[in-house]
């Protein structure tokens, strides 16, 4: 156990005088690193190439007779991604949770080298981080959290204040750049991209997982964190009249019972996989699926899973989410529906599209090309850049005045 201006902290990363030509960008998520390899994690990880990175996550609590404290550790192949987990004890009010992580972030960022660039996936975290002396504040905004199911009350008041004080806001589609873009100078749309290097590992014939490899086929599957946004009706609907058809589920069950779930012999949950188990997964499936619910929670998505199925070379068939239909709706390998019907007859031209082959995915693979995470990190540090230099120039000029 460390102890840093009276604050314990408990680190496993290895200990290196901080870098005077890196910044630190200190990331502020409502998503734990290890949950699901995303948005954040894709930029994050590329960013690290130029900066250290802090991963803030969402606090743990512990015993409520134990001491605050903040364990610090190394992000497994990225050694310059630290991610940094508050463990507070239980039964605090708002007021003292505020405080102890106010002082578990001053004591780290201490130790840090500046610049600091404060980066914000949830405007819940700006209570006790607003006075963080960041030179650039960043609010990547991937999804509307308002939207979902339990929202906090605050979210929105928050938001404001972060868009307030944010140099940059930067979107995760379409659709939030234009509910965002009236209200910051400086709105920039960043929609999800692809490693498409990744998937297109699922294009050979890969060995198959322990708990798929038996499945029979057509397999139809989905990977993603299943929750309000998941039509569970329709998928019991289709799994009821294609009964030979194996419906895979991939991903964690998240703020839906487990009850509330179908069953068919013909629906299959494989939970949660890695990042890197994903591409053997979808390499074993026909048609690849994206069956949200049409709802507040899906009104701004813009799925990263959408780029990922076609770089895997599979066929998509998808509700139609607003950012997916404007993006990829006019390609012959995409196939919106809007019930369950409708869902089954795309399902049937996305299997024949699977068997038959055709030009679909040349289309596919020329609008991919146009996009990639890295080109996507790279525009983003640009963007900080400018706003870095920016205040340095400034500072530099307060200080000629201040020698004058």
């Amino acid at each position: 156990m460390l102890t840093n201006a009276g604050v314990p902290v408990e680190s496993e990363a290895e200990h290196s005088a901080p870098d005077p030509a890196r910044p630190t960008l200190f990331c502020f998520s409502h998503l734990r690193w290890d949950f699901v390899f995303q948005r954040p994690q894709h930029l994050m990880s590329r960013f690290a190439r130029e900066m250290s990175v802090i991963f803030w996550e969402e606090p743990i609590e512990i015993d409520r007779r134990e001491t605050a404290y903040l364990k610090v550790r190394q992000a497994d192949d990225f050694p310059n991604v630290r991610i940094a987990t508050p463990h507070l004890p239980q039964g605090q009010n708002e007021a003292r949770r505020e405080d102890a992580l106010r002082r578990l972030l001053d004591a780290h960022a201490a130790s840090c080298s500046r610049p600091i660039v404060a980066w914000y996936y949830t405007p819940m975290m700006l209570p006790f981080s607003r006075h963080l002396d960041a030179s650039t504040v960043v609010y990547d905004c991937m999804d509307e959290l308002s939207k979902f199911r339990f929202a906090p009350e605050q979210l929105l008041d928050l938001e404001q204040e972060l868009i307030g004080r944010a140099d940059l806001v930067f979107t995760g589609g379409a659709s939030l750049y234009e509910a965002k873009k009236n209200r910051h100078p400086s709105v920039h749309c960043f929609p999800s991209s692809v490693d498409r290097d990744h998937f297109a590992k699922a294009r050979r014939e890969l060995s198959q997982p322990a708990d798929q490899a038996e499945l029979k086929h057509p397999r139809l599957g989905f990977y993603g964190v299943i929750d309000e946004r998941f039509d569970i009706d329709l998928l019991r609907q289709a799994a009821d009249m294609r009964p030979n058809w194996s419906f895979v589920m991939v991903g964690p069950v998240v703020k839906i019972g487990e009850d509330e779930l179908p069953r068919a012999a013909n629906i299959h949950y494989l939970g949660g996989k890695t990042y890197e188990q994903l591409p053997a997964y979808l390499s074993g499936w026909d048609v690849a699926l994206m069956p949200f619910a049409m709802n507040e929670s899906t009104q701004f998505i813009s799925p990263t899973k959408t780029p990922e199925y076609l770089a895997g070379g599979k066929p998509v068939v998808s509700t139609p989410v607003r950012d997916v239909v404007r993006t990829y709706g006019h390609l012959q390998g995409v196939h919106i529906a809007s019930d369950a019907d409708g869902f089954v007859r795309c399902c049937e031209k996305a299997l024949e599209q699977s068997r038959e082959g055709g030009d679909w995915l040349a289309e596919a693979d020329l609008i991919l090309s146009a996009t990639s995470w890295a080109t996507t990190q790279a525009r983003m540090s640009g963007l900080i850049a400018e706003v870095l230099g920016e205040r340095a120039s400034q500072t530099a000029s307060a200080l000629l005045v201040a020698a004058e």
